[in-house]
């Protein structure tokens, strides 16, 4: 089997090691966005996680000239109309998550636990310039409490409880994190694609 080289549509090394951590042992050369020369960002503007995935890793894909796997999440709350959907990211209207989650609970004031259910979505693609190559998607199903539990993980997680484990998302280390997570779930799925189409190609 043919080693090929694999970019990583983000410039946040521990994300890749989680995403090793994931995917196991494969004949491929990772690499992240932090190995180019800076690049214009993808503008991720479509209306679904997959969506932004895919104009993630088509974009990616072309400016470095190499198979590209990009992913797009967040959170989908239901008794919010499934926001903060793709803009999870930024639903304070910024990049903080302390802001994310003081806006995410006020939207929530007054509705009561069991309407509060949520998932996450993590939505993955494989792309070679031009053509989309694989993808898959993973959930995971939760409710969100008012009080923040748990110092691991970032962004909702201290405020997503698992409700079979009744620990949040932030209270999981990196390996119980990855076994029941929507982006576990994602990358092992397009895991097991990427795996036939190394045997396939001969690049």
């Amino acid at each position: 089997m043919t080693r090929c080289k694999i970019l990583v549509a983000t410039g946040n090394r521990g994300k890749l090691r989680e995403i090793l951590e994931i995917v196991g042992e494969m004949p491929v050369e990772w690499a992240t966005l932090a190995d180019y020369p800076p690049m214009p960002e993808a503008v991720e503007d479509g209306a679904t996680f997959e969506a932004n995935a895919e104009k993630k890793a088509l974009h990616y894909a072309s400016l470095a000239g190499v198979w590209t796997l990009a992913d797009d999440s967040g959170l989908v709350v239901d008794a919010l109309g499934g926001a903060p959907g793709v803009h999870s990211a930024r639903y304070s209207g910024s990049r903080n998550d302390s802001a994310n989650n003081r806006r995410l609970i006020a939207e929530l004031r007054g509705v009561p636990q069991s309407l509060r259910t949520a998932r996450f979505v993590c939505h993955a693609v494989l792309a070679e310039p031009g053509r989309v190559l694989a993808c898959a998607e993973g959930t995971v199903e939760g409710v969100i409490i008012d009080e923040a539990r748990g110092v691991n993980g970032f962004g909702y997680d201290p405020h997503f409880l698992l409700p079979g484990l009744n620990r949040t998302s932030a209270e999981l280390d990196a390996a119980e994190k990855n076994r029941v997570s929507h982006r576990g779930q994602a990358m092992r799925r397009l895991a097991e694609q990427l795996e036939r189409l190394l045997a396939q190609s001969h690049i």
